[in-house]
């Protein structure tokens, strides 16, 4: 009996072992978006800045301006940390800022600069001068193109709902400019960079769509355009790769459920229903389980979304592949009083808060052989 029992113990042991050295490693990286909510220096430019400046109703001082930018570098160095990884983002898009100048600022933050980020920007018609950028860690990431892709959206777009009425503005801190003349309504371009992860090839898309300014319904055929612009986009980038692997990220000023993301993107709420050439939404779950990146008049919803092609989403991970998803929203960045606790801590008068928006992430993960 005692030695069934020896070699019963023996034979627990080696299946230990065996199970042990064959357990799997990874690389796993962040990838977010942070709408960083007004990042305007305190220089006049030639954009509509003078409501940012410390003469303007803001009174934004230098000394708001820097609080701001500890801020904001405090919340991008930490997304994403904990699960499978200590490392900052390696891709970050953002919104909301005035010009190469705010990102090239952010960067130099102690916490920004010690991952030694590059940055990808342009200068988009948005009259209020707010871009959209990318961010990247070069010791990972290698850009070999970019560009600006325009949105080109008129006003005559909206005259079949012209009738409709009017919805109060719902969550349009950047309403869009109309030029009188061309009837073109100008907002963000939206930003196409491709590069190489770690010696993969990734594409990367960075949106901050038309704002609800108007109405939700009236506004509603400027971000369904957007969002046809980024399935147009993706099928592109097809033609010349057709196993490409494509990311779109963004603020879509629409939730998970809108035409502009469910029809002009094509995106998917369920892995199994993506087909070739298909995209996959993993906030369209996390809002249904009653997550959110915003707030407006107590309602929570994502418009903070970032989309993956399938061929991010297949099973085996030897390549980069889509692992999970996630909203950053710790503590130190909700407001925890009076009547807007529970929201993100903003910016006020009195305080410089973060933005109102909660960043989103995804983890891109792949097997270490």
């Amino acid at each position: 009996m005692k030695i069934k029992r020896l070699i019963a113990v023996f034979v627990v042991f080696f299946a230990i072992l065996g199970a042990k050295a064959q357990e799997k490693k990874y690389i796993v990286h962040t990838v977010a978006f942070y709408n960083l909510e007004n990042l305007f220096d305190t220089i006049n430019g030639p954009n509509n800045d003078e409501e940012w400046l410390p003469t303007g109703v803001q009174n934004w001082t230098s000394k708001k301006y820097h609080q701001k930018l500890h801020n904001l570098a405090t919340v991008l160095s930490q997304i994403g940390k904990g699960e499978k990884q200590d490392k900052a983002p390696v891709l970050i898009g953002g919104a909301e800022i005035e010009n190469r100048g705010v990102l090239e600022d952010l960067i130099k933050e102690p916490e920004m600069l010690v991952n030694d980020y590059g940055i990808v920007h342009f200068d988009s018609p948005d009259k209020r001068g707010i871009d959209v950028a990318l961010l990247y860690q070069k010791k990972h990431f290698k850009p070999t193109s970019f560009k600006n892709i325009p949105l080109l959206i008129y006003k005559n777009q909206i005259n079949a709902t012209a009738k409709e009425k009017n919805d109060k503005d719902d969550v349009a801190d950047d309403k869009s400019e109309v030029d009188k003349n061309l009837d073109r309504v100008y907002t963000r371009d939206i930003l196409l960079v491709t590069g190489y992860l770690d010696g993969e090839e990734i594409n990367v898309m960075v949106n901050h769509w038309p704002s609800r300014s108007g109405g939700e319904k009236k506004s509603s055929p400027f971000r369904e355009a957007a969002g046809r612009l980024n399935r147009k986009i993706m099928d592109s980038i097809y033609k010349i790769n057709p196993n490409a692997k494509i990311i779109t990220m963004g603020d879509l000023n629409d939730g998970t459920y809108n035409k502009s993301v469910k029809e002009g993107v094509g995106a998917m709420r369920k892995r199994e229903d993506v087909k070739p050439f298909g995209v996959f939404n993993p906030f369209e779950e996390m809002f249904y389980k009653g997550n959110a990146t915003l707030f407006y008049r107590d309602a929570g919803d994502i418009f903070d979304q970032i989309m993956v092609s399938e061929t991010l989403i297949q099973k085996d991970f030897s390549s980069f592949r889509y692992w999970r998803a996630g909203i950053y929203n710790k503590p130190f960045m909700i407001q925890t009083t009076g009547q807007y606790k529970g929201y993100p801590l903003r910016h006020s008068m009195n305080d410089v808060g973060y933005s109102d928006h909660f960043p989103s992430y995804i983890y891109l993960a792949k097997e270490i052989k």
